[in-house]
């Protein structure tokens, strides 16, 4: 029997349904082969193998024939197999359980493979949005946030921007046609955050400017 750990989301991404007057505008996910090559250094991965490969074919070359000596360090192609296979099942499994919504409101990220967990970011709450492509047409969208809260690495990881640790940036990553995501990201995001947000203040914890507004009210 077939089974889906996300047959219980009201919508595709969304842990629950979305309030009154606000739509998605874009879902999508990760090209899995981008992602993996990206963020699972494959090539390199796959390229550390063939060095250990040809180096070991050499030094067995100087006591045995051609043929000997490639079959003597056949061991490391093997497991340099071995190891890429796993970076590709892990890519793909990373960009299936995947969703990144755009809606009217804010950006939406359903991710994890093993441990599923979703995160809202409301367009208010987003400082700048830095987009990389590629000569395919995918690319990443990294989100600044503002706020003190904080992402740890490894938990968010690899869905956010390389080397950013000591604050974290979420990501769109290796989406396909980034550039046009990011267009319709910043058309939809520039009304929001032009809205001026009023909040109630209590007058007794606020500033005198702030406190005589607020007992206006």
């Amino acid at each position: 029997m077939s089974h889906d750990d996300f047959d219980q989301e009201p919508i595709r991404g969304l842990p629950e349904m979305l309030p009154e007057g606000e739509t998605i505008l874009w879902q999508g996910a990760p090209y899995w082969w981008a992602l993996t090559k990206e963020s699972l250094s494959f090539k390199w991965v796959a390229g550390y193998f063939l060095i250990l490969f040809g180096w070991r074919a050499i030094v067995a070359g100087s006591t045995m024939s051609v043929i000997e000596a490639m079959t003597a360090a056949s061991f490391y192609l093997v497991l340099g197999a071995v190891a890429c296979i796993m970076l590709i099942l892990t890519g793909w499994a990373q960009a299936k359980s995947t969703v990144y919504t755009i809606t009217n409101r804010r950006v939406i990220m359903r991710v994890g493979a093993a441990l599923t967990m979703t995160l809202n970011f409301p367009f208010t709450q987003i400082a700048a949005a830095n987009l990389t492509t590629r000569k395919d047409g995918s690319g990443t969208i990294a989100l600044q946030t503002l706020g003190e809260t904080r992402f740890g690495y490894l938990t968010l990881w690899p869905h956010l921007r390389p080397w950013r640790i000591t604050r974290t940036e979420p990501a769109l990553r290796c989406i396909p046609q980034a550039a046009k995501v990011a267009r319709l990201m910043a058309e939809v995001a520039e009304p929001e955050i032009s809205q001026p947000r009023v909040a109630r203040i209590d007058p007794a914890h606020a500033t005198p400017n702030v406190a005589s507004l607020a007992a206006a009210e």
